[in-house]
This record gives C-alpha cells, structure tokens and sequence, in this order.
C-alpha cells in the first residue's frame, strides 16, 4: 500500500514539473528565440519613441528596418529603408537592404529594376559606386556589387582604395587570382600595412617602403661650434 503511495507521488511530482515546463517553454519555440523577439520588440519601442522625437533621423529608420526584415515583415521594412533613404540620399546602406528585401519578398523583377535605379543614382562617381557596392556586398548580393566595383574602376582606376575593396572582395570568395590581381595594384598605387599583409596571408612578399628619418637641424650658433 505504502508503495502505490509513494508510486502516485512520484508520477504526480513528474506530471507538475512537466507542465510547469511545457507552460515556460513552448516546444515549438526556443527560449533564446523567445528572448530574442522580447528583446525585439523593446528595442522596436525604443526606436518609436526615438523617432517621435526625431522622425527625420535615417539611422532610426534603417534600424528599424533591419529588425522588420529579420521578422519578415518586408514591407515595413521597405517602408523604413525608404524614409532612411529619403532623409539621406546617399544612404546606399538602405538602398541596398530594399533590393535584398525585395528579393526575401519573391519580387525579383522589382529588385533587378530598383538595383539598377540605385546603381546609376550612385553612378556619378566612383566613390559613391563603391560605397553602393560595399552595401550590396553586405547584403551578399554579389552581382549588384561587382557592377558597382567595375563602375568604379572605370571612374578612377588608379584608386588605391577601389583596388584594395575589390581585392578584398575576391579574396572572400577565395578568388585568389584575382585578389593578388587587385591587391598588388592598390599596392603599387599606395603602399599600405593592410594590403601588405593580405599579399602576405596569400603568399606574396612585399616590402614596405622605409620612411627616411629626417636630420635634425643643428641649433648651434657659430659661436658654439669649435
């Protein structure tokens, strides 16, 4: 008798910690995943209140734009990377994110078409094509960047910082060929440490030119000098 009783207390105790846990943590639905759209959704209010201040800030918009298209709410996502980009006209890191959520929406004739507004809205030059690319870059749209890059490389070919991001580019895509090609151009053009240690990580020695130490000025008079 004593055993049942201890049975049925034993399976009653399971029973309460099973529902106590399955209240807490949905099985569908991590816990991280649960602090993660908590967390969300304060930083979403955060946002709101900071644009009742300041509506006309790019930066809030953008923001709040990532964190729609993470959720998958592309249209209010779109609709923030707009406003970014309508406050700040060379925002391209917003135009970028409209492409990519534009293809997230399926609407991949509407992002090759809007890629290639912005392409030629930055066209005008070389710096404002490879901040485009860079943006596109982020945005792991490979195609829209490298038509940014080349652009650029038309504009000003013997940019030491163009040769440098492309060669970088390449490199990422474990293009190696090409990303010796680039980086020993933009080292050429404009020694750097950075661009010499990306040809060193691909095997490639290149010296630094040494930096001539000026002679200091003698502050003698005549009269001192023996």
């Amino acid at each position: 008798m004593a055993d049942i009783k201890i049975i049925r207390s034993v399976a009653f105790i399971l029973f309460s910690v099973l529902l106590v846990c399955g209240c807490q943590q949905p099985q569908n639905k991590p816990i991280e995943d649960e602090i993660d759209f908590v967390g969300s959704d304060l930083r979403k209010l955060e946002l709101q209140q900071r644009l009742d201040r300041k509506y006309n800030d790019p930066g809030i918009h953008y923001e709040l734009g990532k964190i729609y298209q993470s959720e998958g709410l592309w249209d209010k996502a779109i609709f923030e990377f707009t406003l970014a980009k309508s406050y700040d006209p060379v925002n391209w890191e917003s135009a970028a994110a409209i492409v990519k959520t534009l293809y997230q929406d399926g609407k991949n004739d509407q992002a090759k078409a809007t890629a290639e507004k912005y392409i030629k809205q930055a066209g005008y030059s070389a710096g404002s094509s490879l901040n485009l690319g860079k943006a596109f870059q982020t945005e792991m749209l490979d195609d829209e960047a490298l038509t940014c890059y080349n652009h650029a490389l038309k504009i000003a070919p013997t940019s030491a910082e163009l040769n440098k991001q492309i060669g970088f580019y390449y490199y990422e895509k474990n293009d190696l060929i090409r990303a010796e090609q680039f980086l020993r151009r933009s080292f050429e053009i404009e020694p750097t440490p950075e661009v010499s240690g990306a040809l060193g990580r691909l095997g490639i020695a290149v010296n630094l030119p040494r930096l001539e130490r000026a002679e200091p000025e003698n502050t003698e008079s005549p009269e001192d000098v023996k």
